[in-house]
């Protein structure tokens, strides 16, 4: 029975995980401004559409921004852990779901910055001045967390190491302040690896 129980939470946590990435992405593809007649983006809105056309009628869009994929994103986020406190034999404290969801969003956001530009860099190596939709899109996420970067830092000589100081500050929030707010909100030890 335990073994099926950690194959349930796996494949719970894989899935859902998955479409969290997607909910979340449409989130920031809209904040970062991106390109929505990019083919990935264009997948990206009909994958999230069905979910979030409902919650479109009662959430209205604030700063420009898209609310109601952010809400969407917290409420998976939400069930995620629930559905994973629960497959573990834990009792599930509601009222401390939302917080501890909070953290993991965040969590994951700095994750999805993360990745984009050690995608970016491995580009600008391997493929500078792609035009594929793929790092169109990355570059498109990059670049407004890369910009104050580059305000700052000088050019080399045509050599940018403004993603260096932006790796340095992401990996400290993740190092240091998700902990400390895991801590702060008396979030189970283990559990934002286990989301």
């Amino acid at each position: 029975m335990l073994g099926l129980n950690d194959a349930a939470i796996f494949i719970i946590k894989t899935l859902g995980s998955l479409y969290l990435l997607i909910v979340l992405l449409r989130f920031i593809l809209q904040l970062v401004r991106a390109n929505f007649y990019n083919p990935l983006c264009q997948f990206i809105v009909k994958a999230t559409q069905p979910l979030l056309k409902p919650l479109r009628r009662v959430i209205p869009s604030m700063f420009g921004l898209d609310m109601s994929s952010l809400v969407l994103a917290l409420i998976l986020q939400m069930l995620l852990i629930a559905v994973i406190l629960l497959l573990k034999g834990f009792m599930v404290n509601w009222l401390f779901l939302l917080p501890w969801a909070l953290i993991a969003l965040f969590s994951l956001f700095l994750n999805i910055i993360f990745y984009a530009m050690i995608i970016s860099v491995i580009l600008s190596w391997v493929a500078p001045g792609s035009h594929n939709p793929g790092a169109e899109l990355v570059a498109q996420i990059t670049e407004p967390v890369l910009a104050p970067f580059r305000r700052i830092i000088p050019n080399l000589g045509g050599l940018d190491i403004s993603p260096i100081f932006a790796f340095i500050v992401i990996q400290l929030l993740q190092s240091w302040l998700i902990p400390r707010l895991a801590y702060y909100a008396l979030m189970p030890t283990g559990l934002l690896g286990l989301i």
